[in-house]
């Protein structure tokens, strides 16, 4: 690669961390005025979607992601700072957010083509079906934000493979519990009494669907969606 390639690909990564900062610091506005939203300390939001955004925008530019699935992952990584901010912050997952995320999803959705949108509203509705079962079940590990939360994010994973909805889960699953032995063990470090609660669900699923399709995307495990 020469000298100008490189300097282009530069502009395009430094492009894409500068709309991720402008689309962190709306998400942390938009948070701060949602009635059950969140206040968000200053530059936690930008820097988080200036990164991921970035990663993004490079990967695109290294033609190691198909440019078809650019908008779901860029999407994607602003609902998974924005959802998880509140979610760390104060244990919830606002309507604002999951409800309209599902629409949105498919809406991003359709530069891959009608297959990945169909292939979206099922995985929508088995992860929804899935999650609620575990709700129901067990309300500490599954919330109801988590439950409405499962719909878009079970869309993008349908979309992308359909195993891709057990690995995520699996991985979520582990995420938790991960966070789960560290806050304990940090807990039994510091003096004083110790808070309880169930460690929130939602970053670990928007983390791990992240991963998950940022990686089958960019092996081409997409099912064919590359090809629409």
């Amino acid at each position: 690669m020469d000298g100008t390639g490189v300097v282009a690909e530069a502009l395009v990564v430094a492009g894409f961390a500068a709309a991720g900062a402008g689309a962190g610091a709306g998400a942390r506005l938009l948070l701060r005025r949602l009635r059950r939203g969140a206040r968000v300390p200053v530059p936690c939001c930008e820097v988080a979607v200036a990164a991921l955004w970035a990663g993004t925008g490079a990967a695109g530019a290294l033609e190691l992601l198909p440019l078809v699935w650019l908008p779901v992952l860029l999407g994607l990584g602003w609902l998974a700072v924005a959802a998880g901010a509140v979610d760390v912050l104060h244990r919830r997952l606002p309507d604002a957010l999951t409800v309209p995320a599902l629409p949105v999803a498919l809406l991003l959705l359709l530069p891959v083509g009608p297959a990945a949108v169909v292939r979206g509203a099922g995985g929508a509705a088995v992860a929804v079906a899935v999650h609620a079962a575990v709700h129901l079940l067990d309300r500490r590990a599954v919330g109801a934000g988590d439950v409405k939360l499962a719909a878009s994010l079970g869309a993008v994973l349908a979309a992308v493979a359909w195993p891709a909805l057990a690995v995520a889960a699996v991985l979520a699953a582990a995420f938790t519990a991960i966070a789960g032995l560290r806050g304990a063990a940090r807990a039994r470090r510091l003096p004083g009494p110790r808070s309880g609660g169930a460690l929130p669900h939602g970053p670990s699923m928007l983390a791990a669907t992240w991963l998950v399709v940022t990686c089958l995307a960019g092996v081409g495990a997409a099912g064919g969606a590359g090809a629409g």
